[in-house]
């Protein structure tokens, strides 16, 4: 996206930008763990598996605690029962971002969730929280074949909401965001909390760092006043 391209929509990550759901996740992790007969995880080495999708989560999770610990779908069952019991009873919103997404409503910038956890968690855990209504789009980890880093969630999210890949920008916490975005031709700025992977987000080589989604609000504002104002 070229600095002169005015921003039309904002693609926002879910897990570790949004919502904090590392709790209920970890809830659901340990759970299933114990059914295996496996030892738990602590909270912040699961903060650390979050990002690439159930499966990588579950394979994280398990396939280091030990011996013989099952065939990976009879693991996934389970934390999938787990976690849709566990889901949005610790799960908190982030500081700033019921305001950013009004302010970025207001401001006529369309909205969709992007992320790659299943819709059957998703859906779920935007509704009860109450942030479904904000999004036009919800793009989850089984909408399109490939999950991020790849790009076609975004590309797809696009499609749906009738914008180039170059008028959206993306709002993320981790590696996986940003280079999603750049495969798809997106801008894309990060969040100094959430989960990296254990990467500082300065490493992570986004466009700018934002303190929340306020400050994502107020970044779209300048580059659509910018782009306003640059010479045709």
């Amino acid at each position: 996206m070229s600095r002169g391209t005015p921003v039309r929509a904002a693609l926002i990550d879910l897990d570790g930008t949004l919502l904090d759901t590392a709790p209920d996740i970890a809830a659901a992790a340990n759970r299933m763990l114990a059914l295996l007969g496996l030892p738990e995880r602590s909270l912040e080495e699961i903060r650390r598996f979050v990002g690439q999708g159930t499966t990588r989560l579950v394979q994280r999770c398990v396939d280091s605690a030990g011996p013989d610990p099952g065939a990976l779908e009879h693991s996934l069952e389970l934390f999938g029962r787990c976690y849709e019991e566990e889901s949005g009873r610790r799960t908190r919103e982030y500081p700033g971002v019921r305001e950013g997404l009004q302010q970025l409503a207001r401001a006529g910038i369309a909205l969709a969730c992007v992320t790659n956890k299943l819709a059957r968690f998703t859906l779920p855990l935007l509704e009860r929280t109450g942030l479904s209504a904000f999004f036009a789009e919800v793009v989850c980890g089984d909408t399109v074949p490939r999950l991020k880093p790849d790009a076609m969630p975004y590309v797809h999210a696009c499609k749906k909401l009738g914008i180039a890949t170059g008028e959206a920008l993306v709002i993320g916490d981790s590696g996986n965001d940003v280079a999603a975005a750049r495969a798809a031709g997106c801008r894309v700025v990060c969040v100094p909390y959430g989960y990296s992977e254990g990467r500082t987000v300065s490493s992570l080589g986004c466009d700018a760092l934002v303190e929340d989604l306020r400050a994502a609000a107020r970044f779209i504002e300048t580059e659509n006043r910018r782009a306003k104002e640059e010479p045709r």
